[in-house]
């Protein structure tokens, strides 16, 4: 199929769906909470990766600041670094994985 074929399909299949001829695929999804964090969690989690908190640092994506101000409880983590602390936990190898870390 073609560029401008596939286009004006996706156009019928819009103006069906408008029309109620179509339904709408859905899919149920279930997120999983943000995990609660201590500043001891961090630490511990940075030294079991064997990492310094400035390549701890790079490696989260924030400055190595706000990784000393997480280890000792003067700040906490976002929600979005949160979830990235908890992936680190869950699978220590995603900086090699992914190539965060080489």
């Amino acid at each position: 199929m073609g560029v401008y074929d596939s286009i004006i399909q996706g156009l019928n299949e819009a103006i069906d769906y408008e029309k109620g001829n179509v339904k709408a695929k859905t899919a149920l999804l279930s997120v999983a909470p943000l995990p609660d964090i201590k500043s001891s969690d961090i630490r511990n989690l940075r030294q079991e990766l064997n990492m310094t908190q400035v390549v701890f640092a790079a490696v989260v994506g924030v400055s190595v600041k706000t990784v000393e101000a997480w280890e000792t409880g003067t700040n906490t983590p976002s929600g979005t670094a949160r979830r990235m602390l908890s992936l680190l936990k869950s699978d220590p190898q995603i900086p090699q994985k992914y190539n965060i870390l080489s």
